[in-house]
């Protein structure tokens, strides 16, 4: 690497950003570095190198070249000997983590799932403990959902979701557990209300019952949601109470009383001006009822 020598200007502007990520990122590619190396020789999560280059771009120290996705090094092909390294090396810690792995998930690990084990730690700079909540996190959404232990391959998945969430940390690692749990905790009970008891959510209903819990409505509303879509559809049919529930969202109506104010069908207008007044003890009625009463009056 070059030596880096700023104006005053740049100065300026990287000690007003307030994000030391960004002034690391910017006196990187200043030394002449190639940028598709900048995570690796930073240390840097996706997330962290794009939050990166966004606080650049803000500040313009950021090209108009560099506006497309930014470069991601290859995930290593882990060999045999790497996983014996990664064992007996990193004093100590990546055997902890494959110990705690292999209690958790119940089994002993294959050569291949060491592999995926290493690269949480080695490719998605995930720290060891971290890696070790996650395994937990996974395994027990798995018993939530009255299924068997995960696949390395799920875990997997789900570190690559941590790792753009950047969830780093294990302050973050465990504010992220327990607001899952929690959904996950009253997605089961919806599910009861539901009578949904006696089988497992398919994944797109999980998503369903996610999104309505996210957007913040009690059980009450989510069940008179339920109701007007078995009444209107004779069943239950995810995709129309989505709609209704998203409309309400948008509306902002949060309670029982909000959907009964803001929600029903607006007045008919009558023609008849006698019809605007409503006498003492009558209750609205309806055009059909109104036809009915005709008739009965014109048969005696």
């Amino acid at each position: 690497m070059q030596a880096v020598t700023l104006t005053g200007e740049e100065l300026k502007r990287l000690l007003s950003c307030g994000c030391s990520d960004a002034v690391s990122l910017y006196l990187y590619r200043r030394s002449g570095a190639p940028l598709e190396l900048a995570m690796d020789a930073l240390s840097f999560t996706a997330q962290r190198m794009r939050q990166s280059a966004d606080t650049l771009r803000t500040l313009g120290m950021w090209d108009s070249e560099e506006r497309t996705e930014l470069p991601r090094p290859e995930r290593p092909g882990y060999t045999e000997s790497d996983v014996r390294n990664a064992i007996t090396g990193r004093n100590g810690e990546f055997s902890k983590l494959v110990g705690e792995a292999q209690r958790r998930l119940g089994r002993t690990l294959s050569t291949e799932e060491l592999k995926i084990l290493l690269s949480f730690v080695d490719y998605l700079r995930m720290p060891v403990e971290v890696a070790a909540l996650l395994i937990s996190f996974c395994v027990e959404r798995s018993r939530q959902k009255g299924s068997r232990s995960p696949s390395m391959r799920a875990v997997e998945k789900e570190a690559y979701h941590w790792a753009d969430e950047n969830i780093d940390t294990l302050e973050a690692a465990i504010a992220y557990m327990q607001n899952r749990m929690q959904i996950q905790s009253r997605m089961k009970h919806l599910q009861d209300l539901m009578q949904l008891r006696d089988r497992r959510l398919t994944k797109a209903e999980e998503q369903y019952l996610d999104s309505w819990i996210t957007m913040g409505f009690t059980d009450d509303v989510i069940m008179h949601a339920y109701e007007k879509t078995c009444l209107n559809t004779g069943g239950l049919k995810w995709a129309y109470m989505h709609s209704i529930l998203k409309s309400w969202n948008e509306k902002n109506l949060r309670t029982l009383r909000d959907i009964a104010e803001g929600d029903g069908a607006p007045k008919r207008k009558s023609s008849n001006r006698n019809d605007q007044y409503q006498r003492h003890g009558e209750t609205t009625v309806t055009e059909l009822e109104r036809e009915a009463i005709r008739r009965a009056l014109e048969e005696g």
